[in-house]
């Protein structure tokens, strides 16, 4: 197997690490739009021969599928923020390769109902397009980092082997992490983390469909385990709800996540004064009027979250709860995977959000490559079976538990 990885970030530096370890892939190209983050991220490998450097503008479908067509790659990992993901889809299909990314396309909310209709949905850029991919025998996997990712596996895995009828699937993510020296500092991208959590929350009923709901409605403390305990989580718009019912049987579904308090009234306080919107406005500069996206000037002020491992402390976990029935008994059951930070910085020089999120995509590329995944169209982790990921996942060196509720 031959990979593009777009995006030399966190995220792209801790998958490159996590690969490196790994014997599957023949070549692994690391592009991103500095060009000194794509080489920081090769030479911090010691000299893998498999890794190269590449400068690309995430944007660009005709450079991005020239990149792909000269480097004869099978596959183009997406590990950009969710703005790139249509034009890095669509280079992938043009140069005739296979695609992979952590977030889907990003959603547009309804014009006059934004808070009970659904509009543009996460991802309907994308399955608008199954049909071609399947046509052309092209996979694109879609959602495949940790939340969506390795959540949805969960939800499979209990359809097939824990239950006999679902009530209701619920992503609930938590931590206890702290970051010395700061007192707002988000360990993962401010950007995607504004967009998620400011959209209209979605949720999936039989009968009823997607529907929306406020930001950080319906309030609950769930008990997170290995030492986490309760974390007050809230509806976020999150991708697994509207994948898991394409092919998973379930009643419910829905993404809360544990933000707490601060973090919330920090980001109604961004929304209130308009610092989360991506229209660019326009500023006065030393050279005349400049234009600048208010969010992308928010994450400038905030500190780099891969920055962030060696003053972080604490423990991440994502996982899914799920009820249901099983042998005609009522059953609930949390299926987690929990990263301390400690640990990923020790083994990786990762912060443990950032190399949870990672992990999950090179485990999927090893599936593909030795074909116990395989498919065509755009597919979710969903369509897969789970046991093969969640026993690679294992043999990373990083297991995941199930907590009898």
């Amino acid at each position: 197997m031959r990979v593009l990885l777009v995006g030399a970030g966190g995220v792209g530096g801790a998958i490159t690490r996590i690969a490196a370890r790994r014997p599957f892939f023949e070549a692994m190209v690391v592009a991103d739009y500095d060009p000194g983050r794509a080489e920081a991220a090769v030479a911090a490998l010691g000299g893998d021969a498999r890794f190269t450097a590449e400068r690309v503008d995430a944007g660009d479908e005709e450079a991005v599928a020239r990149l792909l067509a000269r480097h004869r790659c099978d596959v183009l990992l997406n590990a950009t923020d969710p703005r790139f993901v249509m034009p890095l889809f669509r280079a992938a299909r043009a140069a005739g390769a296979g695609y992979l990314d952590m977030a889907m396309s990003l959603s547009r909310p309804h014009a006059d109902r934004p808070y009970a209709q659904c509009g543009v949905k996460l991802g309907d850029e994308q399955f608008e397009q199954a049909a071609d991919w399947e046509k052309e025998g092209l996979l694109a996997l879609v959602g495949m980092g940790v939340e969506p990712g390795l959540s949805d596996v969960f939800a499979r895995y209990a359809a097939d082997e824990l239950f006999d009828e679902i009530e209701e699937i619920g992503v609930r993510d938590g931590a206890n992490l702290t970051v010395d020296g700061y007192d707002f500092a988000p360990s993962f991208s401010i950007w995607t983390t504004i967009e998620e959590c400011l959209n209209p929350p979605v949720v999936y009923e039989r009968g009823r469909g997607w529907f929306t709901t406020e930001p950080f409605s319906e309030p609950e403390v769930f008990d997170f385990p290995e030492g986490i305990g309760p974390v007050e989580c809230v509806n976020v718009e999150h991708e697994e709800v509207l994948l898991v019912p394409r092919w998973v049987d379930a009643r419910r579904v829905t993404f809360k996540y544990g933000l707490g308090r601060e973090f919330v009234e920090t980001l109604k306080t961004l929304h209130l004064l308009g610092l989360d919107r991506t229209e660019p406005v326009t500023v006065p500069g030393p050279d005349g009027p400049v234009a600048v996206s208010p969010r992308d000037v928010v994450a400038a002020c905030l500190p780099d979250p891969a920055s962030l491992g060696e003053r972080m402390h604490g423990k991440t976990c994502a996982g899914t709860w799920v009820r249901g029935l099983k042998d005609g008994k009522p059953r609930e059951v949390y299926l987690y995977h929990v990263v301390d930070n400690q640990w990923s910085m020790a083994e990786y020089g990762s912060q443990a959000v950032v190399w949870q999120t990672a992990v999950n995509p090179v485990v999927a590329l090893e599936l593909l490559a030795t074909g116990a995944w395989s498919g065509a169209g755009v597919l979710g982790p969903e369509a897969f079976p789970a046991v093969p990921f969640l026993d690679l996942l294992t043999a990373y060196g990083s297991p995941w538990g199930i907590r009898e509720m």
